[in-house]
């Protein structure tokens, strides 16, 4: 299945290796008046020829599939800027979600999510945010943030020394980013600092931008592995 799609809406592509699971998606993003369903595919080598033909917008990635499975398909959609990426992941296997996550993904829901966090995250992801499930978030950040026993590395400074990652960043753009770290929406950063929104996507940009980073994803765990935040904080 694929089409033109509506003017203006976000185009998805559904991958999964199961034909219901597809289908139920594909269905249930069908009747969003702002989503438009160009296509599925039953493995990640099919989804990455897909983005190359019709470039969707947001792509729904199962994880376990024969062949070219989720996570490498992610790596070359990501890495040719084909499409951002929705993983939809179990919570018993961290270890593809933190792969999947340092293959470019932007967004992880569980597949027991409700139909209406599955909607808003592609929205969000599809206009350029980040997300992560909040029963996920924690485990993400744990993991990324603290170096395997065998890696030797320096902890995070507690001094409130500041880290030489972030010399290139204005005070007030290193305070936004630790309150991105901790999980503030740029309308709650706005309220906390009496600022506009405006202003705070601005210091959010110009963090990533001075940073190299994709989104705010990697901007949280840049954020705990320097230590300008803890977990905990």
């Amino acid at each position: 299945m694929t089409g033109e799609g509506t003017a203006g809406a976000l185009r998805v592509l559904v991958v999964d290796d199961q034909a219901l699971m597809r289908s139920g998606f594909s269905m249930m993003l069908g009747v969003e008046p702002d989503i438009d369903v160009i296509g599925d595919a039953a493995d990640g080598a099919a989804a990455i020829e897909m983005c190359r033909r019709h470039r969707p917008d947001v792509v729904l990635m199962d994880v376990q599939m024969p062949g070219t499975d989720g996570i490498a398909a992610t790596e070359v959609i990501t890495g040719e800027h084909l499409a951002k990426v929705l993983i939809l992941t179990t919570f018993d296997r961290d270890d593809y979600l933190f792969d999947a996550l340092r293959a470019g993904a932007s967004g992880f829901l569980l597949k027991n999510s409700d139909p209406e966090d599955l909607v808003d995250g592609i929205r969000a992801v599809g206009h350029g945010h980040a997300l992560l499930a909040p029963e996920v978030t924690r485990r993400v950040i744990e993991r990324l943030a603290t170096p395997p026993p065998t890696e030797e590395r320096p902890g995070p400074d507690r001094s409130g020394a500041r880290a030489p990652e972030l010399a290139g960043l204005t005070a007030r753009e290193t305070e936004v980013l630790g309150l991105v770290a901790r999980g503030l929406s740029n309308a709650e950063i706005a309220d906390r600092l009496v600022v506009g929104e405006a202003t705070v996507k601005t210091h959010v940009s110009s963090c990533l931008a001075k940073l190299h980073l994709r989104d705010r994803v990697q901007a949280v765990v840049l954020a705990y592995e320097v230590g300008l935040v803890h977990p905990g904080d």
